[in-house]
């Protein structure tokens, strides 16, 4: 019961923290993306001179989005490049060779696409030069991707018998120079304070107090320690909802992740931005209480996938009694901090895109290991990730006003502006281009040969594996469930295209949904809806709940439902 408890209340202050922080960050951001804040102005000033941007001059959307495809393409054969030569650039200390071709286009394309799948160990094969230079770059480039578009779709909604919604390569520089590289440089200074390393020496050989015999008969008496620049990069990985670990093993390894306080500084660093952009939106559009709403449906789903991932965690697992030696089922759980804020973590990094793990998944029970794979194939709209969880959850407010408005007979609106068949279409665009990538692509990995050789284990628990690997992709969370191999051809070169399409589809499509809005004109509301209310609360989540249930339900029936089945009957495969 003292255990309950502390959980309760440490996730009762992680809550409570993000709400009170929701709203100066979020007018902090406004303030970035509105020409507000000046006080890197003259650096600003300087890129764009450098950049030939013309900071007063706005574009359409079919050029914002051709501008942000042009970033990330280039940001794409960039890192492509320094992966495959990673052997002749400087800060390798352990002489790592470069990456293989296709394992370099699935990394290249992961951190563009702020998925940040790893299907290598960071510690094994990447140098200080390309964490560096090319992943954490990445990171905040990616991050700041996200935001923009958010911000673009933003500017849509809020202004009326317009044509451009914005300069993305202003917006991008701003978000970059006043948001994220103040909030990971502050972070990261915390970080250290807490332990997490920070250095350029090469990997350390230690002894070992205790010798061991190993399974094969031999003895060992050492281990080697990797080093690195850690703190720089664990910041931004979790302010910009990156994910990708600096060490295989993620937050659980004491050189990322020390203490109980840096764990739940990195769960507040997590969903600060993600909550805060709902504010950022209420306060730009001219009515903080529809942002406020937002946050309310995003927070409903946070609080019940924590409750429920709990639950079954606390309850354990019915045929593995005797190893819960404490009163708690521990297996694959961040031991040094307990269920609660193993559950916490796992509930954060995959209600967001982030894909940080402190917890093995794949050692979950049936229904524990469910919540975190339901949450990524929610569309990760609870809060989401930097600025994909706002541009995401948008569309499923129009589609529900679309459907409040068809149900009583009036022409549907929004915000004062009527919502048209190309509105829907984009919406539907949003909304739906992740769960068929999903589908689709776990059907081909249960059938193609070479990826059913991947898979470790079997019956539903191998479905819940391939289901949990395609939603993290074509979500862009990044996570893995575990027991697959996904350091082989299929995986790395379909992987690669569902990141890309379940990056760019959504967000050029929100990007036009945007062009769309912003030439509206507005009109007094006629209240068949408002979206502002407890009401639409309620009816925007039971939206969401019903499209995303036709989506996956069969899917997980066959995965986490059965296998949950199966467990409470003593059946074992």
């Amino acid at each position: 019961m003292a255990d309950f408890f502390a959980d309760t209340a440490l996730f009762a202050a992680c809550v409570l923290a993000v709400t009170l922080l929701v709203k100066p960050l979020g007018l902090y951001i406004a303030g970035v993306f509105e020409g507000k804040i000046k006080v890197f102005r003259r650096l600003e000033d300087a890129i764009y001179l450098f950049s030939g941007i013309e900071s007063g001059e706005e574009t359409t959307w079919g050029s914002y989005a051709a501008s942000m495809l042009l970033f990330n393409f280039l940001g794409i054969i960039a890192l492509f490049i320094i992966l495959v030569f990673q052997r002749y650039l400087p800060l390798n200390p352990q002489g790592f060779g470069g990456f293989s071709w296709d394992l370099a286009v699935n990394t290249a394309v992961s951190f563009v696409t702020n998925t940040n799948w790893q299907a290598y160990s960071g510690e094994g094969l990447a140098s200080y030069f390309t964490q560096m230079a090319g992943l954490a770059v990445q990171n905040f480039l990616s991050a700041a991707t996200g935001i923009c578009v958010a911000i673009a779709l933003i500017r849509g909604i809020s202004r009326h018998s317009e044509g451009t919604i914005g300069n993305f390569w202003v917006d991008v520089t701003r978000c970059v120079l006043y948001i994220l590289l103040p909030g990971a440089f502050l972070g990261a200074v915390f970080l250290l304070s807490q332990g997490v390393i920070q250095n350029f020496g090469a990997y350390v050989d230690s002894s070992l107090v205790e010798p061991y015999v190993s399974a094969d008969g031999s003895v060992i008496a050492g281990q080697v320690l990797p080093m690195g620049p850690v703190a720089s990069q664990e910041a931004i990985k979790e302010f910009g909802t990156n994910g990708g670990g600096f060490f295989n093993a993620n937050a659980a390894h004491p050189f990322e992740n020390p203490t109980p306080l840096s764990s739940l500084f990195e769960v507040l660093l997590i969903l600060l931005i993600p909550f805060s952009l709902a504010y950022t939106f209420g306060y730009m559009v001219g009515d903080t209480k529809q942002g406020w709403v937002i946050f309310a449906a995003m927070m409903l789903f946070f609080v019940a996938a924590f409750s429920f991932g709990y639950f079954f965690e606390k309850e354990g697992n019915s045929l593995i009694g005797g190893a819960n030696v404490s009163g708690e089922y521990l297996e694959g759980k961040e031991v040094r901090f307990g269920v609660g804020e193993s559950i916490l973590y796992a509930t954060a990094t995959t209600a967001t895109s982030t894909g940080a793990v402190n917890t093995m998944h794949d050692s979950l029970t049936p229904l524990g290991g469910m919540v975190p794979m339901v949450l990524i194939l929610l569309g990760e709209i609870c809060p989401g990730g930097v600025g994909s969880g706002i541009y995401t959850i948008l569309p499923y407010v129009i589609i529900a006003v679309f459907v409040a408005g068809l149900m009583v007979g009036r022409t549907p609106e929004y915000m004062g502006k009527k919502i048209d068949a190309f509105d829907m279409k984009y919406s539907v665009v949003i909304v739906l281009v992740p769960p068929i990538l999903v589908l689709l692509l776990s059907a081909a990995a249960l059938l193609v040969p070479e990826a059913t050789a991947s898979i470790y284990n079997g019956g539903p628990h191998a479905v819940s594996e391939v289901l949990y690997a395609w939603a993290s992709m074509s979500n862009n969370n990044g996570s893995a469930f575990g027991g697959i191999n996904a350091n082989t051809l299929f995986y790395n070169i379909f992987g690669a295209v569902a990141m890309l399409l379940g990056r760019f589809v959504p967000a050029v499509a929100a990007l036009a949904l945007a062009g769309s809005m912003v030439k509206k004109k507005h009109y007094a509301s006629t209240d068949v809806l408002k979206t502002n209310t407890l009401t639409f609360i309620v009816w925007l989540v039971i939206v969401i709940l019903l499209l995303d249930t036709i989506s996956f339900l069969p899917a997980l029936g066959l995965g986490p439902v059965i296998e949950h089945l199966i467990m409470l009957s003593g059946g074992v495969f």
